[in-house]
């Protein structure tokens, strides 16, 4: 019996991108990026804001004539947000199709849920690396989300926004994330650009019995990075043959890498895991480092 064939939710046609809404200055760039994505890929743009009315209710449910009104003040102030982040969309196409989601839900447990069935989930960084989001939600829906999560940071300049230069595509080990492949050629694909396969070496090998730790010579470092790359990349330039790929070793780190490249590129993507040069690349520094510190917008790809 020949298997059976899994659609894909978030490419379908009727998948939208959604973006979560706070009001901020972040949020406004998340929407407008997420819009210009929209209108070139033919996508409905849906803006969603989380009330969390339970954390609001924890606060003053001792107050029980107070929790209406609270309430309603909420849904108020998130209505007017909503339909101030609609205005935004609009006024860059007064075409586009904009939907607009108020719920009662926590922010993070709402976009992780919408993720499910969207093409991707766009979110903002303040400037400086302030998140955009209440709390974790940022880094909650990032490491926890489906399909692709875009994290849009205000650097302060038109770099956040551009549309030229390469996609940057992180690479951990042999055991890379091919949803994170896949995106980073699919994004470089439709934008028309080259794709960078970026790997941060390391030549210090622990080795827990002997309690020593080796160095490898630059020669065998050098072949063992290409190794990875050539094993991460396998098959996917066949796939993609319109889109160069370009292949870039470091031994510098992790986070310094992908901050240099982000510098050129119009979009980072990393894998939501991974071992090696990204190990705790959502839950750990170098998470915290890109979102704070790269210089463009940055998909974290989760396997389906």
């Amino acid at each position: 019996m020949s298997a059976q064939h899994t659609v894909n939710p978030h490419k379908l046609a009727s998948a939208p991108i959604v973006v979560g809404v706070d009001g901020s200055d972040a949020s406004d760039l998340a929407v407008s990026w997420a819009a210009e994505t929209a209108i070139r890929r033919g996508r409905a743009l849906r803006l969603v804001h989380g009330l969390n009315l339970a954390a609001a209710q924890a606060v003053v449910g001792m107050y029980d004539l107070m929790v209406p009104a609270v309430a309603a003040t909420l849904r108020e102030d998130g209505a007017a947000m909503l339909a101030t982040a609609a205005r935004l969309a609009h006024r860059i196409d007064a075409d586009l199709r904009v939907e607009t989601e108020l719920s009662p839900a926590h922010p993070a447990r709402l976009l992780c849920e919408k993720s499910q069935s969207a093409h991707m989930v766009v979110l903002g960084a303040g400037h400086g690396g302030e998140i955009a989001h209440i709390g974790s939600t940022l880094l909650a829906v990032t490491a926890h989300g489906h399909g692709d999560i875009v994290v849009v940071r205000d650097t302060g300049s038109d770099q956040r926004t551009r549309t030229t230069g390469p996609v940057v595509l992180g690479l951990d080990d042999n055991r890379v994330s091919q949803a994170a492949v896949a995106a980073a050629f699919a994004e470089a694909g439709l934008r028309g650009t080259t794709l960078i396969a970026a790997h941060a070496a390391s030549g210090i090998t622990f080795h827990p019995r002997a309690d020593i730790t080796s160095v490898l010579p630059a020669r065998e470092l050098e072949a063992a990075a290409q190794q990875v790359l050539a094993e991460g990349l396998a098959g996917w330039q066949e796939k993609f043959p319109e889109v160069p790929v370009t292949r870039k070793v470091s031994v510098a780190s992790p986070r310094n890498l992908l901050t240099v490249l982000s510098k050129s590129a119009q979009l980072v993507v990393v894998g939501s895991r991974g071992r090696g040069g990204f190990r705790g690349l959502l839950l750990g520094s170098t998470s915290n480092f890109l979102v704070q510190h790269a210089h463009c917008p940055v998909m974290v790809s989760h396997e389906r």
